[in-house]
């Protein structure tokens, strides 16, 4: 068994490849190359505790993600969103790999975001907004900024002192990308006028008014994860001209940012576009025209975890990197 740590998934598999490699999960996933429980989630006092297996013959490998959401982290100095992937062998049942699970994470649900923004940006997008900044927002910026040649970046959030130490460390780690990244009190202002817009929250109510988001706008919606979580304005989706998902599966079995809107009569199963990983295919249509808004819903899916996991894995194994343990 390897152990690969943060640091040594940085050095061997960049958000580019990230990108990439959610891309052809997404079109295997559409392929019915997977086999993908729908996640448990246990509830307790301190936090939610998430396991999402999954497995693929044609990839020769099942996952198991262990991962963690506890409030109270952040305070302990630990991020809130805490776990491992395991890696197994799918020929012997062996474990290969254990890595952290905590950056996989952070690493292709960011993927997630800058795959849709690839794929349905406009090419010409030169403005960003990022409304969170908790322990995956960083890998989110990186993935914007991956995808597009943006000018600006706006970053806003509940706390803004909080804010402002989040992008003066964006600024240190992401300059190389050449855009102003700038700290913003108000959510309406930061993503007023924005062409790719990420929501990374676990906000239980709307984070900002769907009033400002401009015509050609792609919203990444990645933190509602339950249905009491709802982080995207229901008032898009009389604007929107397409929704997409990572799975329409998984986000009708917990997202609330779709569940309840549909409940509430504000949004109907007729206005969903269909899965990314169709649209890769050539089986549904992207973005059709300049003015569309479109909203791609990510809850995010184990078939990442381990597509991801198996791909660090050979890039540590080519790169010889990582602790081998015998067990």
């Amino acid at each position: 068994m390897l152990l690969i740590n943060k640091e040594e998934i940085k050095k061997v598999f960049s958000m580019t490849d990230a990108i990439e490699a959610n891309k052809e999960c997404y079109m295997a996933m559409s392929r019915g190359e997977f086999e993908i429980p729908q996640r448990t989630v246990i509830s307790g006092s301190d936090g939610n505790y998430l396991f999402m297996p999954a497995f693929s013959e044609k990839l020769g490998a099942a996952g198991l993600k262990i991962v963690n959401i506890m409030p109270g982290n952040p305070a302990l100095g630990l991020p809130a969103s805490i776990g491992q992937v395991l890696l197994i062998d799918g020929k012997t049942g062996r474990v290969s790999a254990l890595m952290d699970g905590t950056y996989v994470t952070a690493l292709r649900t960011a993927a997630a975001s800058g795959a849709a923004f690839d794929i349905f940006g406009r090419p010409d997008a030169a403005i960003g907004a990022l409304i969170g900044t908790g322990s995956q927002a960083m890998c989110q910026l990186e993935a914007m900024l991956s995808v597009r040649e943006l000018r600006e970046v706006r970053v806003a959030a509940r706390d803004f002192k909080k804010t402002m130490a989040f992008v003066e460390e964006a600024n240190s780690r992401l300059g190389m990308y050449g855009a102003a990244i700038v700290a913003m009190e108000d959510t309406d202002a930061a993503v007023d006028g924005a062409d790719l817009i990420t929501l990374v929250t676990t906000s239980a109510t709307p984070v900002c008014s769907a009033e400002y988001f401009k015509k050609g706008a792609v919203i990444s919606a990645v933190g509602a994860y339950t249905y009491d979580m709802q982080e995207l304005d229901p008032a898009v989706f009389a604007k929107c001209s397409k929704i997409y998902f990572d799975s329409e599966e998984a986000v009708l079995s917990e997202s609330g940012d779709i569940l309840r809107p549909l409940d509430e009569g504000t949004l109907t199963k007729e206005q969903f576009t269909g899965d990314i990983g169709d649209c890769l295919l050539g089986r549904i249509p992207g973005r059709e025209a300049d003015d569309e808004i479109i909203v791609f819903e990510n809850v995010g899916i184990g078939a990442l975890d381990l597509y991801t996991a198996q791909k660090v894995y050979e890039a540590a194994l080519a790169a010889e990197l990582g602790t081998a343990v015998d067990m």
